[in-house]
This record gives structure tokens, C-alpha cells and sequence, in this order.
């Protein structure tokens, strides 16, 4: 009847593109910078996309079926998209969400009717990111052997090496972009979480015209755990390092060719800049949205890439850090 959706797992997608008039004026910048509003998704953010498709993929494969509990480790908006579609088709959803995240993420999910569980808590992840020194991937495979394996009726979505991950942004993400631009887009700048992003969009783009140029944004050495300063005082959520960490670090989901470049930049940056745009555009953006604008400008400042489209992806909304002093 009419354009009445019968569920929000037909809302996903067909994100706008918006030039950032103001940001531009205010910086003399003599590019097209072009952001991507992921919050349009209707959970707010880029990882609406992974959840649906990872959870739709299992579905087909006969890995999820009705009664059983979605379960996942995340910063935060992957587990709001997935507690959102498990909640939309009639799933359980557990997930094991990083301590340090803003406390909205925990309620979103609590929301939805899933279990948020801080990974400090389950014995198993602690002890493992204990002796690993924080290593993210280690804490997964402890949790999938210790806890996991032990349980019946669960799927265990996986982002990190999911390849449905980066398939959704080559089917979605990507084409939603040249053709909204049609084909006119010369730079794609994206960050890293689990790199399904960068790789999906990237391949696609890539496939359409091999001369557009992909540039990734991880956080500047500064807003990185250390051996001397383990918690940063400044951290970019969901933003992760790729380049200058050993290979075991890296997930799955991100295609290390992919990428032309990359720019580091410092999580007091990615703050700043995500208070200018809400001020100079309207736009209410998180910190990694933040951080892919400042690679953004720094990459237009070059001589070769003035008058040229730059396509920035921004991830999420501002209103999940309002509680961390990111508006202040």
C-alpha cells in the first residue's frame, strides 16, 4: 500500500552526499569536499549496512535460525545495527563491547532488547587483552574458544573476517557513490575500523575507474595505546591503526592493497574538526567523521588536488558522544 516499508531492514542505504559549503569557505579550500552522512542509515551509522547483510548472508547459509541468539564484539555501532536487525527479525543479541566507549552505545543496545556485556568482564577476553597488551584479535579467538564453542544456538557474527562485511559496501556503498557523483568522484578518503569500508567501496570505485585515488585515515601516534601510555587520554573510537602494526593485527576484512594512501591524524584533530563542521554545515558527525574530514582537508591542500571531488565517508552520528565532552 503506497510507500509503506514493512521493516527497517528496507531503510539500510541510499545514504545523501552533501558538499561541505561552509567547512570549505571557512578553510579556503579549493576542492570538493563531499561527505557521505551514513547517519541517515536509520540507526545511525555506516555499520547498519554489515549488520543487515551479515546477518542475511547467515541466514542463507543455515548459520542462523529462528531462537537464535546473535552474538558479536564491537565499539559500539556495529552492536546497535545488529541489536536493531536481530530485534526487526526475532533474534537474541549478546554482544562484548570495548570498556572505553560512550555510554549511549551501551543504552541503544539495552534498548533494542539486547545484552551488552563490557569485555572486561568476561574473564576469558580480560585475561587475554591482559597478556596480549590489548590485542583485539587475540581477545576474539579467547572468546570463540573459551566461551563460545561451549554454547549452543548462537551465530557468531565475526565483523573482523566476515567477508560479507566489504561485499556490502562493493554492492552498495560504492555504486550508491558513482552514481550519485555520476562517476565524477576523484577521491575516496574513508577510515579503518575493520576495514570493510575502505575495501568494499574502494574495489568498487577502483573497478569503475582504476585512476580514483583511496585514502585511508588511522590515528596519528599520539592517540594510540603505547607500551609507556596503555589508554591514550585521546582516542578516536572505532578508528584503528594499518599501517606500522604487524600483520596479526590487521583484520581480515581490510584489503591492504586497496589503498593509494594514508593519513594519520590525531584524535584532538578528529574532535576539532568534527565541532567546526557542526557549526559551519549543519551536521552533527562523531569522532571518526571528524578524523576522515581532517585527512580530507589535508589532502585538498595539495596543488594537484584543487577543483577536484572528494568523496569523505562519514560514519556516524554526533548525538552517540554527547556524553563524552566531544561538544563541549
Amino acid at each position: 500500500m503506497g510507500n509503506i516499508h514493512q521493516s527497517i531492514t528496507e531503510l539500510v542505504g541510499r545514504t545523501p552526499l552533501l558538499e561541505l559549503k561552509g567547512f570549505e569557505k571557512k578553510h579556503d579550500i579549493k576542492a570538493n569536499i563531499i561527505g557521505k552522512l551514513e547517519y541517515f542509515n536509520p540507526n545511525q551509522s555506516v555499520k547498519d549496512r554489515i549488520a543487515l547483510a551479515m546477518i542475511e548472508d547467515a541466514e542463507k547459509k543455515g548459520l542462523l535460525k529462528p531462537g537464535d541468539t546473535v552474538v558479536e564484539t564491537t565499539s559500539g555501532n556495529t552492536g546497535i545495527g545488529l541489536a536493531a536487525i536481530a530485534a526487526s527479525k526475532g533474534y537474541g543479541f549478546r554482544v562484548y563491547i570495548q570498556d572505553q566507549v560512550s555510554e549511549e552505545r551501551f543504552k541503544v543496545i539495552r534498548a533494542f532488547g539486547g545484552t551488552a556485556i563490557k569485555l572486561t568482564e568476561e574473564p576469558a577476553i580480560a585475561k587475554t587483552l591482559e597478556e596480549t597488551n590489548g590485542d583485539f584479535i587475540a581477545a576474539i579467538d579467547s572468546l570463540k574458544k573459551e566461551v563460545l564453542s561451549k554454547e549452543e544456538n548462537i551465530f557468531f557474527v565475526d565483523q573482523c573476517s566476515n567477508p560479507a562485511n566489504p561485499d556490502v559496501h562493493k554492492r552498495t556503498t560504492g555504486p550508491e557513490i558513482w552514481e550519485d557523483t555520476d562517476g565524477k568522484v576523484d577521491i575516496l578518503v574513508a577510515c579503518a575500523g575493520t576495514g570493510g569500508t575502505i575495501s568494499g567501496t574502494g574495489a568498487y570505485l577502483k573497478e569503475k575507474n582504476p585512476d580514483i585515488k583511496i585514502v585511508g585515515v588511522q590515528p596519528g601516534p599520539n592517540s594510540l595505546p603505547s607500551d609507556t601510555v596503555p589508554v591514550p587520554e585521546n582516542e578516536i573510537t572505532g578508528v584503528h591503526p594499518f599501517e606500522g602494526v604487524p600483520d596479526n593485527l590487521i583484520p581480515a576484512t581490510l584489503d591492504r592493497h586497496i589503498y593509494d594512501e594514508y593519513v594519520a591524524v590525531e584524535a584532538l584533530d578528529a574532535y576539532e574538526t568534527a565541532r567546526q563542521v557542526a557549526k559551519t554545515d549543519g551536521i552533527l558527525i562523531g569522532e571518526s567523521s571528524g578524523a576522515a574530514i581532517f585527512a580530507a582537508k589535508q589532502i585538498a591542500a595539495k596543488e594537484e588536488n584543487q577543483g577536484k571531488n572528494i568523496v569523505v565517508i562519514l560514519p556516524d552520528t554526533g548525538l552517540r558522544y554527547l556524553s563524552t565532552g566531544l561538544f563541549d
